[in-house]
């Protein structure tokens, strides 16, 4: 019987791969068989992170994820180094947090661009090509996963950017998922709670801890090791039939119909 979960053979492209969840979807996808074309900002964070991986499997890629020129030469230069691009995680993500009277303009813009703007690039970037790939025949499929929030869905206090930027790439997975069914290409998204990352830290700090666990049944943070399992299981062959949907992975502290 095969693996419910395997990225044997498969290519995955993963944005914001220097750290945290973007680090650890890497490490996974890799240690299930996946070549992984991974892109940071930071060329020293993403280089330390790609050290104990092994140099064939992985590409690195530095720069922003709002460059959308960026996305298709990552696209080009994986076909050429791995054969094919199979999958995508739009992972990379920041915080510009303020009240919304106190917001900038600057600061508004900043993350829609990373989270929303950048988030389409890659999908199209990589649509592209998965798309052209299936037309010539190759029945293999693919996978794109948004990495959203919880934020996305109930909203969050001095974060009207991130809130509704995360809202922005639950609405261009369902589209994604109704464009491109016909293609055998799915798309998903997945609604992370508070999980241990240097993105949470303040959240997770004196001032705020007590009443965020008291929200969450499980009653504890998430590792970035346990959430990133979700992610490859949509990036794989076992979530074939799931397309459009938006995964919560947060200990229960959103639960709603």
């Amino acid at each position: 019987m095969e693996p419910i979960v395997s990225l044997q053979g498969r290519t995955i492209v993963v944005t914001g791969a220097g750290q945290g969840i973007g680090k650890a979807i890497t490490e996974m996808a890799v240690a299930l068989g996946a070549n992984v074309a991974a892109v940071d900002l930071n060329g020293e964070t993403l280089a330390a992170a790609l050290a104990p991986l092994p140099a064939e499997r992985v590409l690195a890629v530095t720069g922003s994820v709002t460059d959308a020129a960026l996305a298709n030469r990552t696209v080009a230069d994986a076909v050429q180094r791995f054969g094919a691009v199979h999958g995508l995680v739009n992972n990379a993500g920041i915080t510009r947090p303020a009240m919304i009277d106190k917001m900038t303009d600057q600061q508004w813009q900043d993350v829609i661009d990373v989270h929303l703007t950048g988030s389409f690039y890659w999908t199209r970037a990589v649509g592209q090509h998965m798309i052209a790939r299936t037309k010539g025949g190759d029945t293999s499929g693919g996978s794109v996963v948004n990495i959203s929030s919880d934020a996305g869905r109930k909203g969050s206090i001095g974060q009207i950017n991130y809130a509704a930027a995360k809202a922005g790439m639950l609405g261009m997975t369902m589209t994604t998922a109704r464009e491109w069914g016909r293609y055998n290409l799915r798309a998903n998204s997945i609604c992370f709670g508070v999980v241990e990352t240097p993105m949470t830290e303040v959240i997770r700090g004196e001032k705020f801890r007590d009443g965020m666990l008291a929200q969450i049944p499980l009653g504890r943070w998430a590792t970035p090791q346990e959430v990133v399992k979700a992610v490859c299981f949509l990036l794989s062959d076992g979530a074939s039939y799931i397309t459009g949907q938006h995964l919560a992975v947060n200990g229960g502290f959103h639960i709603s119909l």
